[in-house]
């Protein structure tokens, strides 16, 4: 059994309260995934009626929640890593390539946008070595059902990680909780499901009491967290309008019910005497119905002032104005550009995109400020697993500009920094280079300038006062 005394040094201890932790974020993780994915609960409808719309129910769902969380991540893009002196760092680039943090990356971000936090952990390369012979960082995309991260109160730095998840090899579940100094590794007693366990009697180490100790200096999980307020646990992108998205959803279903019946609409006659018979088994007299509707029906009565008619068919006119309103609520709520949903915005210029971004801009910037920070831990973490004593705290993450710009505004803004006087390398960052792109530019524009130097013509010998001709013939000779 193992060991629940709460003592930071206990790995027993935060095993189980990770665990359970993470097992009771996994109801609203559920929630917000079904948003996400665009399979909320289904709309209720009167209770009598429920059989006749199930089909309704499933047709009226329309995902705004994926593209509010999507249209985030289509903005952040991390380019590279560069040091303190603003110079590509090649070690970076390297294991940023090696580790496919170009699309990796994506996942993350797209976790946090839907999930509202997502991880990332650096370990060592079972097969790659770096040059001095240590095993090469590793850095993979973690997701918040199977990681998560304690922080100190007092100092707000992570504190331990848990990573944890169940084998669909052997049905055994494995843990690892992870310190600055070393990891615990962890086995289920038993095979189990998809959800694990987390009693004391559940799980077993693996591998001895002490650990396996590390030198990296640091937890080597990281957390994305999406713009957390302070005291607050994260919340996904389209958290705050998950209740227009119901709304949404319920407008979609009266609609389609409101136009399936309008296809039938309500039939009335007048001046026609119906019969009457009493039911056998209740003793109830009824009124005979001989008027069926029907594509080949024919309805005939023998009354001289008989009239038949139906009633006016239902306006859809305020249901699509109530969708319309839902939606642009959403994006607004949200802060994304309100030219997600076109409506009646028709050539819309440069000028009124970049208004409508303003935002959607401002949260992104936010968003880069936030993971920034975490990309920089990772790339710390790389870089004491494979041993080259360079400090990443203070390098840079290159960011891709969120602002929409045209190739053509690009290099008109270009042109006039250039102008002024900006250096080559920035003006390519300005937009929107990697820091490997940059230093070729930079390498290219320095060598076509040595090599029109070496074109020009020799500068031939000026006359000078020590080198004029003497036209007096005298030979230099003194006069007396």
């Amino acid at each position: 059994m193992l060991d629940e005394t709460p003592e930071i040094d206990n790995p027993d201890f935060w095993l189980l309260r990770l665990g359970r932790r993470m097992r009771r974020r996994e109801r609203v993780l559920d929630e917000w995934w079904r948003y996400y994915k665009g399979r909320p609960p289904l709309p209720e409808l009167p209770k009598n009626a429920q059989q006749a719309f199930l089909d309704f129910q499933r047709k009226a769902r329309t995902n705004v929640c994926q593209v509010i969380a999507n249209a985030s991540v289509h903005r952040l893009t991390a380019l590279g890593v560069t040091g303190p002196d603003g110079e590509p760092d090649p070690d970076a680039s390297r294991w940023w390539q090696q580790n496919r943090l170009d699309s990796r990356q994506k996942l993350v971000w797209r976790l946090a946008m839907s999930q509202s936090v997502g991880y990332m952990l650096v370990g060592e390369h079972p097969i790659r070595t770096e040059e001095n012979g240590r095993p090469s960082p590793l850095v993979t995309a973690e997701h918040p059902r199977e990681c998560i991260v304690e922080y100190d109160p007092e100092t707000g730095e992570p504190l331990v990680g848990l990573k944890a998840f169940p084998s669909d090899i052997d049905g055994y579940g494995y843990a690892v909780v992870f310190f600055d100094d070393a990891r615990f590794r962890y086995r289920t007693t038993e095979r189990c499901g998809s959800r694990l366990p987390w009693g004391p009697d559940s799980w077993v180490p693996v591998g001895g009491d002490q650990g396996e100790s590390h030198d990296l200096g640091m937890l080597q999980l990281v957390e994305f967290a999406r713009m957390p307020d302070l005291g607050e646990d994260p919340e996904p992108e389209f958290a705050g309008v998950i209740d227009i998205q119901d709304r949404l959803n319920l407008g979609v279903l009266n609609r389609m019910a409101t136009s399936r019946n309008a296809g039938f609409p309500q039939k009335w006659i007048r001046g026609h005497k119906f019969a009457k018979k009493k039911d056998p088994v209740t003793g109830l007299v009824v009124v005979e119905q001989p008027f069926v509707p029907g594509p080949s029906a024919v309805w005939a009565s023998e009354g001289e002032n008989a009239q038949f008619g139906q009633l006016a068919a239902a306006d859809l006119s305020g249901f699509l104005k109530e969708h319309e309103s839902d939606v642009r609520d959403a994006l607004l709520l949200s802060q994304t550009p309100v030219y997600y949903y076109a409506g009646d915005l028709v050539n819309i210029s440069a000028d009124t995109i970049g208004a409508l971004d303003i935002l959607h801009v401002a949260k992104i910037r936010e968003h880069i400020a936030v993971f920034g920070e975490g990309m920089e831990s990772v790339m710390s973490l790389c870089a004491a697993q494979a041993g080259v004593p360079e400090d990443y705290v203070e390098a840079e993450v290159r960011w891709a500009n969120p602002a929409h710009a045209s190739l053509a505004v690009k290099a008109d803004a270009a042109t006039k920094l250039k102008s002024i006087g900006y250096p080559l390398d920035v003006i390519a960052e300005e937009m929107g280079e990697t820091p490997a792109m940059v230093r070729r530019i930079t390498a290219g524009a320095a060598s076509q300038a040595l090599l029109a130097a070496s074109l020009l013509p020799a500068p031939g010998a000026a006359p000078t006062a020590g080198n004029l001709p003497d036209d007096s013939g005298a030979g230099g000779a003194l006069d007396g």
